[in-house]
Protein backbone atom coordinates (compact mmCIF):
# COMPACT_ATOMS: atom_id res chain seq x y z
CA UNK A 1 0.00 0.00 0.00
CA UNK A 2 1.25 3.32 -1.37
CA UNK A 3 2.19 6.17 1.31
CA UNK A 4 1.04 9.43 1.31
CA UNK A 5 4.02 12.38 1.24
CA UNK A 6 3.07 13.61 4.76
CA UNK A 7 3.51 10.09 5.40
CA UNK A 8 6.64 9.53 4.34
CA UNK A 9 8.14 12.67 5.68
CA UNK A 10 6.57 11.53 8.74
CA UNK A 11 8.50 7.90 8.75
CA UNK A 12 11.83 9.68 7.79
CA UNK A 13 12.25 11.95 10.99
CA UNK A 14 10.82 9.56 13.22
CA UNK A 15 7.55 11.54 14.43
CA UNK A 16 3.98 10.56 13.98
CA UNK A 17 2.05 11.67 11.20
CA UNK A 18 -0.51 14.33 11.84
CA UNK A 19 -4.17 13.71 11.75
CA UNK A 20 -5.24 16.23 9.05
CA UNK A 21 -8.88 17.19 8.72
CA UNK A 22 -11.45 14.98 6.69
CA UNK A 23 -11.61 15.53 2.64
CA UNK A 24 -14.26 17.73 1.17
CA UNK A 25 -16.35 14.58 0.54
CA UNK A 26 -15.97 12.99 3.86
CA UNK A 27 -19.30 13.75 5.99
CA UNK A 28 -18.40 16.82 8.44
CA UNK A 29 -18.26 16.21 12.26
CA UNK A 30 -21.15 16.93 14.07
CA UNK A 31 -20.09 19.06 17.18
CA UNK A 32 -18.08 21.42 14.66
CA UNK A 33 -20.95 22.16 12.82
CA UNK A 34 -22.84 25.48 13.51
CA UNK A 35 -26.14 25.52 15.05
CA UNK A 36 -27.57 26.99 11.43
CA UNK A 37 -26.08 24.10 9.68
CA UNK A 38 -27.86 21.82 11.81
CA UNK A 39 -31.21 23.61 12.04
CA UNK A 40 -31.23 23.39 8.03
CA UNK A 41 -30.05 19.84 7.98
CA UNK A 42 -32.71 18.38 10.68
CA UNK A 43 -35.59 21.06 9.45
CA UNK A 44 -37.43 17.81 8.24
CA UNK A 45 -37.42 15.64 11.66
CA UNK A 46 -38.04 19.09 13.36
CA UNK A 47 -40.90 19.68 11.62
CA UNK A 48 -41.94 16.43 12.23
CA UNK A 49 -41.51 16.94 15.59
CA UNK A 50 -43.40 19.97 16.37
CA UNK A 51 -46.71 18.75 16.66
CA UNK A 52 -46.07 16.44 19.32
CA UNK A 53 -43.57 19.10 21.08
CA UNK A 54 -46.76 22.41 21.02
CA UNK A 55 -49.33 18.98 22.53
CA UNK A 56 -46.61 18.52 25.28
CA UNK A 57 -46.30 22.45 25.87
CA UNK A 58 -50.18 23.26 26.07
CA UNK A 59 -51.02 19.60 27.64
CA UNK A 60 -48.57 18.98 30.09
CA UNK A 61 -46.10 21.69 31.01
CA UNK A 62 -48.13 25.12 30.77
CA UNK A 63 -50.50 23.06 33.44
CA UNK A 64 -47.97 22.83 35.98
CA UNK A 65 -48.73 26.98 36.48
CA UNK A 66 -52.08 25.81 37.88
CA UNK A 67 -50.58 24.12 40.24
CA UNK A 68 -50.53 27.75 42.56
CA UNK A 69 -53.48 27.18 43.83
CA UNK A 70 -52.16 24.27 46.21
CA UNK A 71 -51.02 27.30 48.61
CA UNK A 72 -54.25 28.99 48.17
CA UNK A 73 -57.76 28.70 49.20
CA UNK A 74 -59.18 28.73 45.65
CA UNK A 75 -62.30 29.40 44.74
CA UNK A 76 -63.29 29.05 40.88
CA UNK A 77 -66.40 30.91 41.32
CA UNK A 78 -65.10 34.14 42.35
CA UNK A 79 -64.37 35.60 39.16
CA UNK A 80 -65.42 34.84 35.66
CA UNK A 81 -62.53 33.21 34.41
CA UNK A 82 -59.55 30.76 35.90
CA UNK A 83 -56.91 32.83 35.53
CA UNK A 84 -59.05 35.71 37.72
CA UNK A 85 -60.30 33.09 40.39
CA UNK A 86 -56.64 32.28 41.02
CA UNK A 87 -55.77 36.36 41.18
CA UNK A 88 -58.24 36.61 43.78
CA UNK A 89 -57.73 34.03 45.47
CA UNK A 90 -56.44 33.98 48.89
CA UNK A 91 -52.75 32.85 50.15
CA UNK A 92 -52.97 30.19 52.64
CA UNK A 93 -49.51 28.75 52.51
CA UNK A 94 -48.55 25.52 53.60
CA UNK A 95 -52.37 24.79 55.37
CA UNK A 96 -53.30 22.14 53.00
CA UNK A 97 -50.26 20.00 52.97
CA UNK A 98 -50.81 20.19 56.94
CA UNK A 99 -54.14 19.03 56.57
CA UNK A 100 -53.37 16.07 54.21
CA UNK A 101 -50.41 14.81 57.18
CA UNK A 102 -53.05 14.43 59.49
CA UNK A 103 -55.69 13.54 57.16
CA UNK A 104 -56.81 9.56 57.80
CA UNK A 105 -58.27 8.86 54.45
CA UNK A 106 -54.99 10.17 52.75
CA UNK A 107 -52.80 7.48 54.50
CA UNK A 108 -55.15 4.73 53.80
CA UNK A 109 -55.01 5.73 50.00
CA UNK A 110 -51.25 5.94 49.91
CA UNK A 111 -51.00 2.57 51.74
CA UNK A 112 -53.28 1.21 49.20
CA UNK A 113 -51.98 2.32 46.16
CA UNK A 114 -48.34 0.87 47.66
CA UNK A 115 -49.77 -2.11 48.04
CA UNK A 116 -51.05 -2.97 44.67
CA UNK A 117 -47.98 -0.69 43.11
CA UNK A 118 -45.49 -3.73 45.07
CA UNK A 119 -48.24 -6.89 43.79
CA UNK A 120 -47.85 -5.61 40.22
CA UNK A 121 -44.00 -4.87 40.23
CA UNK A 122 -44.20 -8.89 41.29
CA UNK A 123 -47.00 -10.69 39.54
CA UNK A 124 -47.52 -8.18 36.55
CA UNK A 125 -43.78 -7.11 35.68
CA UNK A 126 -42.34 -10.36 35.22
CA UNK A 127 -45.21 -12.12 32.46
CA UNK A 128 -43.80 -10.11 29.73
CA UNK A 129 -40.01 -11.39 30.16
CA UNK A 130 -41.41 -15.28 30.57
CA UNK A 131 -44.01 -14.89 27.90
CA UNK A 132 -41.20 -12.47 25.02
CA UNK A 133 -38.95 -16.11 26.05
CA UNK A 134 -41.60 -18.57 25.78
CA UNK A 135 -42.51 -16.78 21.84
CA UNK A 136 -39.09 -16.55 21.24
CA UNK A 137 -38.54 -20.53 21.57
CA UNK A 138 -40.63 -21.05 18.68
CA UNK A 139 -38.64 -22.56 15.82
CA UNK A 140 -41.55 -21.34 13.09
CA UNK A 141 -42.28 -17.58 12.57
CA UNK A 142 -45.79 -18.47 11.90
CA UNK A 143 -46.42 -20.00 14.94
CA UNK A 144 -44.67 -16.87 16.92
CA UNK A 145 -46.84 -14.29 14.95
CA UNK A 146 -49.89 -16.24 15.71
CA UNK A 147 -48.89 -16.06 19.74
CA UNK A 148 -47.84 -12.74 19.67
CA UNK A 149 -51.22 -11.46 17.91
CA UNK A 150 -53.71 -13.58 20.74
CA UNK A 151 -51.50 -12.12 23.35
CA UNK A 152 -51.47 -8.64 22.83
CA UNK A 153 -54.95 -8.71 21.11
CA UNK A 154 -56.63 -8.01 24.71
CA UNK A 155 -54.25 -4.87 24.91
CA UNK A 156 -56.96 -2.32 22.48
CA UNK A 157 -59.93 -3.73 24.80
CA UNK A 158 -61.49 -0.77 27.03
CA UNK A 159 -61.08 -1.46 30.44
CA UNK A 160 -65.12 -1.10 30.32
CA UNK A 161 -64.48 -4.22 28.35
CA UNK A 162 -62.19 -5.70 30.34
CA UNK A 163 -64.09 -4.85 33.31
CA UNK A 164 -67.14 -6.94 31.89
CA UNK A 165 -64.95 -9.42 30.75
CA UNK A 166 -64.07 -10.77 34.30
CA UNK A 167 -67.70 -9.88 35.73
CA UNK A 168 -69.30 -12.15 33.28
CA UNK A 169 -66.32 -15.13 34.35
CA UNK A 170 -65.73 -14.72 37.95
CA UNK A 171 -68.89 -12.52 39.41
CA UNK A 172 -71.75 -14.11 41.78
CA UNK A 173 -73.49 -14.49 37.99
CA UNK A 174 -70.25 -15.63 36.29
CA UNK A 175 -70.04 -18.62 34.23
CA UNK A 176 -68.10 -20.01 36.54
CA UNK A 177 -70.57 -19.77 39.89
CA UNK A 178 -73.10 -20.21 37.38
CA UNK A 179 -71.40 -23.83 36.66
CA UNK A 180 -70.64 -24.58 40.21
CA UNK A 181 -74.49 -24.29 41.46
CA UNK A 182 -75.71 -26.45 38.81
CA UNK A 183 -73.20 -29.24 39.63
CA UNK A 184 -74.03 -28.84 43.46
CA UNK A 185 -71.55 -26.54 44.27
CA UNK A 186 -71.37 -23.20 46.53
CA UNK A 187 -71.17 -20.24 44.46
CA UNK A 188 -68.46 -17.33 44.54
CA UNK A 189 -68.10 -13.84 43.43
CA UNK A 190 -64.53 -12.24 43.05
CA UNK A 191 -65.88 -9.45 41.78
CA UNK A 192 -67.42 -8.07 45.20
CA UNK A 193 -64.51 -9.45 47.94
CA UNK A 194 -62.48 -6.64 49.36
CA UNK A 195 -59.75 -9.14 50.41
CA UNK A 196 -59.05 -10.02 46.84
CA UNK A 197 -60.06 -6.77 44.97
CA UNK A 198 -55.65 -5.73 44.48
CA UNK A 199 -54.95 -9.03 43.62
CA UNK A 200 -58.31 -8.72 41.05
CA UNK A 201 -56.88 -5.94 39.34
CA UNK A 202 -53.21 -7.08 38.87
CA UNK A 203 -54.52 -10.22 37.14
CA UNK A 204 -57.00 -7.89 35.06
CA UNK A 205 -53.77 -5.88 34.26
CA UNK A 206 -51.78 -8.86 33.24
CA UNK A 207 -54.68 -9.57 30.99
CA UNK A 208 -55.00 -6.66 29.44
CA UNK A 209 -51.59 -5.24 28.98
CA UNK A 210 -48.99 -8.40 29.38
CA UNK A 211 -48.64 -8.93 25.34
CA UNK A 212 -48.29 -5.69 24.73
CA UNK A 213 -45.01 -5.62 26.73
CA UNK A 214 -43.91 -8.39 25.18
CA UNK A 215 -43.30 -6.61 22.09
CA UNK A 216 -40.55 -4.34 23.58
CA UNK A 217 -38.81 -7.83 25.04
CA UNK A 218 -39.05 -9.50 21.39
CA UNK A 219 -37.68 -6.32 19.88
CA UNK A 220 -34.46 -6.82 22.21
CA UNK A 221 -34.01 -10.61 21.51
CA UNK A 222 -34.16 -8.97 17.37
CA UNK A 223 -30.72 -7.33 18.09
CA UNK A 224 -29.07 -10.58 19.44
CA UNK A 225 -27.00 -12.03 16.57
CA UNK A 226 -27.99 -16.02 16.26
CA UNK A 227 -24.01 -16.50 15.65
CA UNK A 228 -24.10 -16.50 19.24
CA UNK A 229 -26.32 -18.79 19.45
CA UNK A 230 -24.94 -20.87 17.29
CA UNK A 231 -21.32 -20.87 18.64
CA UNK A 232 -22.85 -21.55 22.20
CA UNK A 233 -24.12 -24.69 21.13
CA UNK A 234 -21.32 -26.57 19.03
CA UNK A 235 -19.38 -25.38 22.30
CA UNK A 236 -21.73 -27.66 24.04
CA UNK A 237 -24.14 -25.28 25.79
CA UNK A 238 -27.75 -26.61 26.18
CA UNK A 239 -30.85 -24.21 25.83
CA UNK A 240 -31.03 -23.44 29.28
CA UNK A 241 -27.67 -22.14 29.22
CA UNK A 242 -27.94 -20.42 26.30
CA UNK A 243 -30.57 -18.45 28.10
CA UNK A 244 -29.31 -17.71 31.16
CA UNK A 245 -25.76 -16.77 29.02
CA UNK A 246 -27.05 -15.04 25.94
CA UNK A 247 -31.00 -14.27 26.06
CA UNK A 248 -30.89 -13.03 29.31
CA UNK A 249 -27.53 -10.64 29.43
CA UNK A 250 -29.50 -9.16 26.28
CA UNK A 251 -32.84 -8.26 28.00
CA UNK A 252 -30.96 -6.75 31.22
CA UNK A 253 -30.75 -3.00 29.58
CA UNK A 254 -34.51 -2.93 28.50
CA UNK A 255 -35.44 -4.48 31.88
CA UNK A 256 -33.22 -1.87 34.26
CA UNK A 257 -35.09 0.73 32.07
CA UNK A 258 -39.13 -0.40 31.85
CA UNK A 259 -38.20 -1.05 36.34
CA UNK A 260 -37.11 2.81 36.12
CA UNK A 261 -39.83 3.99 34.35
CA UNK A 262 -41.98 1.50 36.93
CA UNK A 263 -41.19 2.54 39.82
CA UNK A 264 -41.59 6.25 38.39
CA UNK A 265 -45.44 5.06 38.51
CA UNK A 266 -45.26 3.62 41.13
CA UNK A 267 -48.23 5.76 42.83
CA UNK A 268 -50.20 5.67 39.74
CA UNK A 269 -51.67 2.86 39.44
CA UNK A 270 -54.54 2.90 36.85
CA UNK A 271 -57.26 5.12 37.81
CA UNK A 272 -59.59 4.45 34.99
CA UNK A 273 -59.75 0.31 36.10
CA UNK A 274 -60.01 1.34 40.03
CA UNK A 275 -62.99 4.01 39.14
CA UNK A 276 -65.51 1.27 37.53
CA UNK A 277 -64.98 -1.26 40.50
CA UNK A 278 -64.54 1.01 43.42
CA UNK A 279 -68.61 0.81 44.04
CA UNK A 280 -68.44 -3.29 44.45
CA UNK A 281 -66.10 -3.47 47.19
CA UNK A 282 -66.25 -0.19 48.92
CA UNK A 283 -63.75 2.72 49.23
CA UNK A 284 -61.63 1.09 52.19
CA UNK A 285 -60.10 -1.59 49.61
CA UNK A 286 -60.18 0.45 46.46
CA UNK A 287 -59.47 3.99 47.60
CA UNK A 288 -55.80 5.14 45.90
CA UNK A 289 -54.15 8.79 45.04
CA UNK A 290 -55.88 8.82 42.42
CA UNK A 291 -59.31 8.51 43.32
CA UNK A 292 -58.55 10.11 45.87
CA UNK A 293 -57.88 13.17 43.98
CA UNK A 294 -61.10 12.88 42.13
CA UNK A 295 -63.02 12.68 44.89
CA UNK A 296 -61.84 15.28 46.73
CA UNK A 297 -61.12 17.72 44.04
CA UNK A 298 -63.86 16.94 41.18
CA UNK A 299 -66.01 15.38 43.49
CA UNK A 300 -66.23 17.60 46.47
CA UNK A 301 -64.74 20.88 45.05
CA UNK A 302 -61.77 20.57 46.91
CA UNK A 303 -59.36 22.12 43.66
CA UNK A 304 -56.48 23.16 46.46
CA UNK A 305 -56.39 20.41 48.47
CA UNK A 306 -56.21 17.55 45.32
CA UNK A 307 -53.79 20.01 44.15
CA UNK A 308 -51.51 19.66 47.15
CA UNK A 309 -51.96 16.23 47.04
CA UNK A 310 -50.99 16.13 43.23
CA UNK A 311 -47.93 17.75 43.84
CA UNK A 312 -46.97 15.56 46.72
CA UNK A 313 -47.32 12.41 44.09
CA UNK A 314 -45.20 14.36 41.71
CA UNK A 315 -42.42 14.90 43.91
CA UNK A 316 -42.50 11.06 45.08
CA UNK A 317 -42.57 9.86 41.85
CA UNK A 318 -39.36 11.81 40.59
CA UNK A 319 -37.50 11.50 43.54
CA UNK A 320 -38.37 7.20 42.86
CA UNK A 321 -37.17 7.60 39.04
CA UNK A 322 -34.06 9.08 40.12
CA UNK A 323 -33.25 6.74 43.20
CA UNK A 324 -34.35 3.81 40.73
CA UNK A 325 -32.06 5.30 37.64
CA UNK A 326 -28.84 5.62 40.36
CA UNK A 327 -29.42 2.17 41.14
CA UNK A 328 -29.46 1.52 37.60
CA UNK A 329 -26.77 3.01 37.02
CA UNK A 330 -25.01 0.86 39.99
CA UNK A 331 -25.29 -2.25 38.18
CA UNK A 332 -23.84 -0.44 35.46
CA UNK A 333 -27.17 0.03 32.99
CA UNK A 334 -28.05 3.27 31.40
CA UNK A 335 -31.35 3.58 33.01
CA UNK A 336 -33.27 6.56 31.83
CA UNK A 337 -30.30 8.70 31.65
CA UNK A 338 -26.69 7.90 31.46
CA UNK A 339 -24.41 9.57 34.17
Amino acid sequence: MSLSTDDRRAQESGTPPVKTRAAAGDRPVTKDMPLRHRLRRDRTLILMTLPAMVLLLVFAYIPLAGNVVAFQDYDPYIADNAFQAIAQSPWVRFEWFQQMVNDRLFWSALRNTLTIFLLQLTLFFPVPILLALFINSFVRPRVRAVAQAILYLPHFFSWVLVVTVFQQMFGGAGLIAQTLRENGHEGFDLMTDPGLFKFLITFEMIWKDAGWGVIVFLAALAAVSPDLYEASAMDGANRWRRMWHITLPALRPVVALLLVLQVGNALTVGFEQILLQRTAVGPGASEVLDTYVWNVGITNGGFSYAAAVGIIKGIFGLLLVLGANKVAHLMGEQGVYKK
